[in-house]
């Protein structure tokens, strides 16, 4: 009994023990991390990534590490990247960069981050935006970069995420900072607007001053006038010093009066000055945007035309040599076709006199030769005789024949005779080119009367013939 409940208690324990390394296989997953499995995944990628979550981590056949979500801040000094205008400018910015969550994303950080410090991380993201931000300043002007923050954060953002998203990072925030160039340009624009505000406020405070003077003035006049002229009512009796008085109030009133002018004219001068001032830096300013427009023209279309126009010539000229080509392949091609033509002919001629040597050296010599080579067309020299009459159509003749001939031939074997009569005799025919016919093949007859009976009877035989048929 003991040592069966020795081997209970065992087994009990070996089934815990193998519960609670399982159950310690089974891992969940915090919101601030991502959890990587590799080893024998079974989903096509090298590791299965879980965020939110828990999975199982089979033994042996699989392990885990954890990727760190927490948000790193990067501090990009980006110092002389070069604009559009190709002014070397100092853009110091501040990113704020994490593990992506995203499908497909996670997958690439667990690729390529997986194992690494926060600083070797922080690293590699540190080289994406530079070389993104520099891309970005290259294709903005100073202008632009300086005053549309938002427009230049959108163009960095687009380029920047996409490259993050190859590491499995992803671009939570971007700081841009004081933007400055080693030119001075950005530092020329801020000092032209403020000198053109400050001068504008001058003209202005010069006017109310003006107003304002001017406004004084006129009423101490009125003042004086109203006070002058209730004393000289009420004093009408102190004539001789009253009339002092009154002179010496005329006198300091003109006096005043001129001051008051020249005063005036001062202010309007200042004015002038402040306002010629003003428009002089207008027109420098004017003046040295319409150069940097032409220098940008330049660059939109001088530029891009010649580029074309290179294009263009390199296209032309390839075009020329494709079409020089081809015309030398084609030449090529009917030299090679007529020089196969010629061998052939060569070898047909070759051939035919080999045959002609032969047969001359067969016949005993040239002549007997040339009369064995006519003597072989005789059959289609015949041919060609009959031919001559074959194609005659006769539907009918109509002979009145008194029966009275010469030497007792009616006229129908007249019509006959004088028919065949006009055929060529074959030993004419080789006469005229020159060969004389051997003696066994006939001689030429001189009675056209039998060879017309012949031809009768040739023709007789045909018929019998053919009604047998």
């Amino acid at each position: 009994m003991d040592f069966v409940l020795i081997g209970i208690v065992s087994l009990i324990v070996v089934v815990l023990g193998t519960l609670v390394f399982f159950f310690s296989r089974y891992k969940r997953c915090p919101s601030d991390k991502v959890l990587v499995i590799y080893g024998k995944t079974g989903s096509g990628r090298s590791s299965k990534c879980v965020h939110g979550g828990a999975s199982f981590v089979w033994p042996l056949i699989q392990d885990y590490q954890w990727l760190d979500l927490t948000p790193l801040p990067i501090d990009i000094a980006l110092q002389g990247a070069l604009s559009k205008q190709n002014i070397r400018v100092n853009t110091p910015s501040t990113f704020t960069v994490g593990v992506s969550t995203e499908a497909g994303v996670m997958e690439n950080a667990a690729e390529r981050l997986l194992g690494l410090n926060m600083q070797a991380v922080r690293e590699q993201a540190s080289d994406i935006i530079f070389g993104q931000m520099r891309v970005v300043i290259a294709t903005m002007d100073i202008e632009s970069i300086n005053a549309d923050r938002d427009l230049l954060i959108e163009k960095i953002t687009n380029g920047v995420e996409v490259e993050l998203k190859k590491v499995g990072l992803r671009l939570i925030n971007v700081n841009i900072k004081d933007i400055t160039d080693e030119s001075g340009y950005i530092d020329a624009l801020g000092k032209e607007a403020s000198s053109r505000a400050i001068n504008e406020a001058k003209v202005s405070v010069a006017q109310r001053e003006r107003d304002g003077e001017i406004g004084a003035a006129e009423a101490e006049r009125e003042r004086r006038i109203s006070v002058a002229s209730a004393q000289a009512a009420a004093t009408e009796g102190e004539n001789l010093s009253k009339i002092k008085v009154a002179q010496s109030d005329a006198a300091r009133r003109e006096q005043e009066a001129e001051a008051e002018r020249l005063a005036v004219a001062a202010e309007k001068v200042k004015s002038a000055q402040a306002s010629e001032e003003a428009y002089a830096a207008e027109t420098k300013a004017e003046a040295a945007r319409s150069e940097r427009e032409k220098a940008s023209q330049h660059a939109d279309i001088v530029i891009p035309a010649q580029i074309e126009k290179s294009k263009i010539e390199t296209l032309a000229e390839a075009d020329a040599e494709k079409t020089r080509r081809l015309k030398k392949g084609e030449a090529d091609g009917i030299q090679s076709l007529m020089e196969a033509e010629a061998k052939g002919t060569l070898a047909a001629l070759q051939s035919k006199a080999e045959g002609f040597s032969k047969i001359v050296s067969a016949a005993g010599g040239a002549e007997f030769a040339s009369t064995l080579l006519v003597t072989e067309q005789l059959p289609q020299l015949v041919a060609e005789q009959v031919k001559a009459i074959s194609n005659l159509k006769i539907d009918q003749v109509t002979v009145w024949d008194s029966g009275g001939g010469k030497d007792g031939k009616n006229d129908t074997a007249n019509f006959v005779s004088g028919l065949v009569g006009a055929l060529p005799p074959l030993h004419q025919i080789t006469k005229n080119v020159g060969i004389e016919l051997p003696e066994f093949l006939g001689k030429l007859t001189e009675d056209p009367a039998a060879a017309a009976k012949l031809l009768e009877k040739g023709k007789t035989q045909e018929e019998k013939q053919t009604g047998d048929s």
